[in-house]
């Protein structure tokens, strides 16, 4: 978690500079980015909680993600991201929320999204960005590594678009 820990130190001290603050919505990292926000002291005063959804019911019944979308997108897609960082934010009534909904493997890929396909969401004020990343390209990448990558992904979004 070494490099996680310095960009939550930055994301610490400009969300807690502005007096914002930040919920997360996670899946496949499975409370990752959650633990490295939490291991740093004073995180309180910026991080609200998080929701880790990994069933499709909390995605929908919790995070307000449609249920046609789950369906007709599929759990690891850029809507259902988007939703649930929407979802993450009204909730925790968060001015920035991110989420990361993912195939951490070794099983559930396809040809469509293999394992290491990852979706990403940063909501904030004005601000909606969504991304698609593919980890572990070419090789058979091992479950922590990917969750790994994806939270250290996860955090350079986040502050790329809170450095604004």
């Amino acid at each position: 978690m070494g490099g996680m820990q310095s960009l939550v130190q930055e994301i610490k001290s400009i969300l807690t500079q502005r007096e914002e603050s930040l919920s997360l919505a996670e899946s496949c990292t499975g409370g990752l980015i959650s633990a490295a926000i939490a291991a740093e002291p004073g995180v309180s005063r910026f991080f609200k909680g998080a929701v880790v959804s990994y069933s499709a019911e909390l995605k929908s019944d919790l995070l307000a993600v449609p249920k046609p979308w789950l369906k007709g997108y599929g759990e690891v897609s850029l809507p259902v991201a988007r939703a649930m960082a929407r979802g993450a934010r009204s909730v925790m009534r968060s001015t920035w929320a991110v989420s990361v909904t993912g195939i951490a493997g070794p099983s559930g890929g396809s040809p469509d999204k293999p394992v290491g396909t990852v979706c990403f969401a940063v909501v904030g004020p004005g601000i909606e960005e969504v991304v698609q990343q593919l980890f572990g390209k070419g090789s058979e990448p091992q479950r922590q590594d990917l969750q790994h990558q994806a939270g250290l992904f996860a955090l350079e979004l986040l502050l790329r678009q809170i450095r604004v």
